[in-house]
């Protein structure tokens, strides 16, 4: 066994994605099948035009937050998998030259699928713990006759079932494509594949730091897009949380803010603690030189900083854009929907709130550096 339960229990960034995917699509879906049944009984206009509006909402939520989060999902498996390739390649070269081929070490790899399939059943129980509450609120108006909660088989297996399995079978199949390495370039300290040794550039002539930071950069491009992505959570959820007091119910604000604070913290903690770990050496290297840890932290973590700023607006323009579709769209027959306007306030003090704790976040991995034994390092 190449990769065993203990590896995948690392997973905690997929399973945290996948319980907040899995657990908006099942309340939303739910509440789509189970509105459906009530279609036939409805005799006003305006009760019709509400049905309408509540059968779109769950289209959109779905689509829009499920597709996304699928998306980052994905990206966070690919990640994982190289990472664990690149920090084990001494025993994947060994195997490979006992005679493995790529595809029989690339089997043990859909034990990262269970990350997925645990996030998504405490996503999918969890839902259904929320339920009652959810319909009831989604009815708060009373121009549908009640719903009652059913449970749907099919949600269990397109929203649990499947997606396991179909990360099961991704991850076996990029393991196979990250593993089609020459066995002496595996076991090999410093391998670099030929693409990225023909994209080296010749050294120009900025500052070593400034180099350095670029280089981080340039380098990992994977961790660039957590950073951006845990800026446009806390920046969308925590500004749409804000609105859906007037334009929804207070449930769901809460709801929307703590899955964007979740989802920010964990890729945040991720990229950055994956920074570190992966930069000890020169982090070393640099502290026997005589760079200070303000300077070691600037130009590991300092460039970070403006791809941050870079997914706070993109979140800002994301959760503004899709709340005036639901109001303009989706309730524009609906009589006594509030207008929706962009809320400067709550922009203002949410950039503030983030600001404050990506600062804190960065100072408190800054600390971290101290912490990294030269000695240990250069023993290696």
């Amino acid at each position: 066994m190449v990769v065993g339960i203990k590896d995948a229990a690392k997973l905690i960034g997929i399973s945290i994605i996948s319980c907040c995917a899995v657990l908006v699509c099942t309340l939303f879906l739910n509440y789509y099948l189970d509105v459906l049944q009530i279609e036939g009984l409805l005799s006003s206009e305006q009760a019709v035009i509400f049905y309408h509006a509540q059968v779109s909402t769950a289209k959109v939520v779905c689509g829009v937050s499920g597709g996304c989060l699928l998306v980052t999902s994905v990206v966070m498996l690919f990640f994982y998998i190289k990472h664990y390739i690149d920090t084990h390649k001494k025993e994947l070269g060994i195997l490979k030259a006992l005679g493995y081929s790529n595809l029989r070490i690339a089997r043990n790899f859909w034990v990262f699928s269970t990350g997925v399939l645990l996030g998504a059943a405490v996503g999918f129980l969890g839902a259904f713990l929320l339920m009652p509450g959810f319909y009831e609120r989604q009815n708060e108006s009373g121009l549908l006759p009640e719903i009652a909660v059913s449970f749907h088989p099919s949600l269990l297996l397109y929203l649990v079932a499947l997606p396991t399995i179909a990360f099961a079978v991704l991850a076996v199949l990029y393991a196979a494509l990250k593993l089609k390495r020459p066995v002496l370039l595996l076991l090999k300290n410093n391998y670099q594949s030929p693409s990225k040794i023909k994209r080296v550039k010749e050294s120009s002539d900025c500052p070593f730091l400034e180099d350095l930071r670029k280089h981080t950069l340039r380098t990992k491009k994977t961790l660039v897009f957590f950073i951006i992505f845990a800026s446009f959570c806390f920046s969308a959820m925590t500004q749409m949380a804000a609105s859906m007091d007037e334009l929804a119910s207070e449930m769901m604000g809460i709801m929307i803010l703590l899955i964007g604070v979740v989802l920010a913290f964990t890729t945040l903690l991720l990229a950055i603690t994956t920074v570190i770990k992966g930069n000890t050496k020169t982090i070393a290297m640099m502290r026997v030189f005589g760079y200070s840890q303000k300077e070691c932290s600037h130009a590991l973590l300092g460039g970070y900083r403006p791809m941050s700023y870079i997914g706070f607006a993109l979140g800002t323009v994301y959760q503004y854009a899709l709340l005036r579709i639901m109001v303009d769209v989706v309730f524009k027959d609906m009589e006594g929907v509030p207008a929706y306007e962009f809320d400067f306030p709550v922009m203002f003090l949410s950039l503030a709130f983030f600001l404050v704790v990506y600062e804190v976040v960065m100072h408190c991995y800054a600390e971290q550096i101290k912490k990294i034994s030269v000695k240990e390092i250069m023993l290696e």
